[in-house]
Parts: structure tokens; sequence; C-alpha cells
């Protein structure tokens, strides 16, 4: 029986791709993108229109998700609603829960993990798939251990495969500790898990010096959630602030680029519009939401 080193020795490629069939010639099918458009509820959080107002604007606007924040779920089951009615209103309006937006400090011990392990279960409670987990609370006068955040993070994914809720890894530009998206990945890679995610943001990657190029280096799964705003060309870098974020397409962000990476990445991209610009907390929120909508759909139109 012939070997397959000798075929290849004796053998055109062609005849022995024929022979073999497990050879591919062509290159593999390019992994298609799932694009959906997200209302962070930030945006506009300077109106105080509530939670259910928040989902209603998100509806009427066009969104297919939404993604809230912790303390305002935590507030409205609070004042005596319960989670399956909200997960009800939330249905009725045909929006997904994307993500979750909280602050629990679960790299600083027991009792962060633990209140961590109590916002998983509540966001779940109302069908909420994922929840960011930023460096919160961490100390900023000591060195950041990028090993052992790395671990903490394995065990916080294995409390998310429990509670049905995955822990999304955030950094933040001005951050003294976790600020660069190089340090998220050094992050993930000590986890060493399937499961660990990172949530990158536009002008978070600006104001870290992250740069964008770093998007290229990345799986499709890493990525799921992906904050999109852009920042303005006259304020420098390092004086930026979360409130100088303007809409998509309006600032000095290389848009194209960004999409066309998160393209090529394939799989599931949930573009979150998150703002905190008070300009537009003046301005009517369901006019708001829309015209960030407009502009997400826009750009995403425009890459190849």
């Amino acid at each position: 029986m012939i070997s397959r080193r000798k075929l290849f020795k004796t053998a055109g490629l062609a005849t022995a791709a024929a022979v073999l069939p497990d050879i591919t010639l062509s290159n593999p099918k390019k992994k298609e993108t799932d694009f959906r458009f997200c209302l962070n509820t930030s945006t506009i959080s300077g109106q105080k229109p509530g939670l259910l107002k928040y989902i209603d604007i998100a509806a009427e606007a066009g969104y297919s998700g939404v993604e809230l924040w912790v303390r305002d779920v935590k507030q409205h089951l609070e004042s005596g609603n319960s989670a399956q009615s909200l997960q009800k209103y939330i249905a009725e309006r045909g929006l997904l829960v994307e993500n979750a937006i909280g602050f629990a400090p679960w790299l600083t011990g027991e009792q962060g993990f633990g209140q961590m392990k109590s916002e998983m279960e509540m966001m779940g409670s109302i069908g909420c798939k994922r929840i960011a987990a930023p460096a919160s609370g961490v100390p900023h006068d000591k060195p950041f251990d990028l090993t052992e955040a790395g671990h903490k993070y394995k065990e916080l994914i294995e409390l998310g495969r429990q509670t049905g809720v995955m822990p999304i890894l955030e950094f933040w530009g001005a951050s003294k500790t976790l600020f660069h998206i190089g340090q998220a990945m050094m992050i993930a890679a000590f986890a060493n898990d399937p499961d660990a995610k990172i949530l990158a943001d536009v002008y978070h990657m600006f104001r870290g010096n992250s740069g964008y190029d770093t998007l290229k280096m990345l799986n499709g799964n890493v990525i799921e959630v992906f904050h999109i705003n852009d920042f303005v060309a006259f304020i420098p870098r390092e004086e930026q602030k979360d409130g100088d974020r303007v809409y998509p397409g309006d600032g000095a962000a290389p848009m194209k680029q960004i999409l066309t990476d998160l393209k090529n990445m394939g799989g599931i991209k949930v573009l979150s519009l998150e703002l905190f610009n008070e300009t537009y907390w003046k301005q009517d929120p369901l006019l708001v939401a829309r015209a960030g909508l407009e502009k997400m759909k826009k750009l995403v139109s425009q890459i190849a």
C-alpha cells in the first residue's frame, strides 16, 4: 500500500488531492459576521427616563438589544417589581439584554467576588447572558499583577458558567491599572479558558493608547460586545473624558478600519452605542437613540 509521503513524492499535487479527500486546496470559507445594534442606556441616562422607558426608547428607535446598568435593574427590583415581569416586558418589545454594566470589585477579594455572583444571578433572572468585568476597586498604588488577574478571571468564568451570565473583561483607557487592550489580552491568556472575552471600546482604546491594529490579532470569539462611539481630535488624548465621546463617525476614529477588522473576525458582534455626552443628554432621548443607530448602520453599510 502506497504511503502518503511516497504519494506526494511521485504524484502531482492535483493527483494526490484527488486520491486523498481530506486535503483541502482552496482557502477556507470566510467567517460570516453577525452585526447586532444595541443601545447602552448611558447614552440617554442624563434625561433620567427610568428603566422601563430606556427599554421603550430602544425598541421604538429600532435597536435589537439593550445594554442595561446593574444599578438600574437592582433599583427596579428593589422597588417591588419582579424579575419575571421585567423579563417579559423586555421580550414583548423584541429586545435582547445583550450585556450588563456593573462595577463589582471581583479582583479585590471574596466580598467583591460575592457581589459579582449576586449581580450575575440578578441579571440572569431577566434573561441577560453577559456582564462587564472591569478592574473596579483595584488599588492604584500597587503593581497590577496580570498573572494573578488571569487566574481570578478564570474563576469568574467558572462562576459565569454556573450562573449562565458570562463575564467580559473590560479595560478603561483612563484607568491606572487596566487601561490597555494588551493587558486584557494577557489576562485572558493567563486565564487560558475558551470562554474568555474582552469588552473593547473605541474611546477607551484611544484614551489608553492601545491603537486599533491589535483588533487584527484577535479571534472573533474573543470579542462579542464592542462599545461604539468616537473621540474628537481637538482635545489631547490624555485630557479626554467620558463625556467628550461623540456619535460614531462624527469624530476622528478610523471607523472603517475598526469595523472592517471586527467584520473580518467573524462571529457575533454586538455594536453597543455607549455615550455620556451632556449635549446629547439635553436632547430628546428618542431622537438621540435614533441618530446613534442611523450613524452605526451607515458606517457598517460602508465596509466591504
